[in-house]
């Protein structure tokens, strides 16, 4: 598993995730990430999971604690790219109603114009 950070000209905010988030050492890159980009004030974060294959809870949770940081602060957080076993376990959870997911990483940038 592999996390890239970066912030777009646009002044977005983008992880982009490779592999598999199975374990608490691979969720763990996910979560320093987005801590990273709260604590920076980055207010428009796009999370972009189109090269990640699996998710466990753990990777869940970090998830749904961006979502809740982002949005106590009237921020905003989007993810992208999630495929089909992924976006199963969103809609399991109902998380997938709960989140702004968009299917590529250009209409998530978009999103936030």
């Amino acid at each position: 598993m592999g996390v890239k950070t970066t912030t777009l000209p646009s002044g977005i905010g983008l992880i982009e995730v490779h592999g598999a988030l199975l374990s608490d050492d691979e969720v763990s890159g996910l979560r320093k990430a987005v801590t990273g980009f709260i604590e920076r004030g980055e207010k428009k974060l796009l999370i972009d999971f189109g090269a990640v294959t699996f998710i466990n809870s753990s990777a869940i949770g970090v998830m749904v604690s961006a979502h809740t940081s982002y949005c106590k602060r009237s921020w905003e957080l989007r993810f992208c790219g999630i495929n089909r076993n992924v976006h199963l376990v969103l809609a399991i959870t109902n998380l997938n109603k709960v989140f702004t997911i968009l299917e590529e990483r250009e209409a998530g940038v978009q999103s936030f114009t």
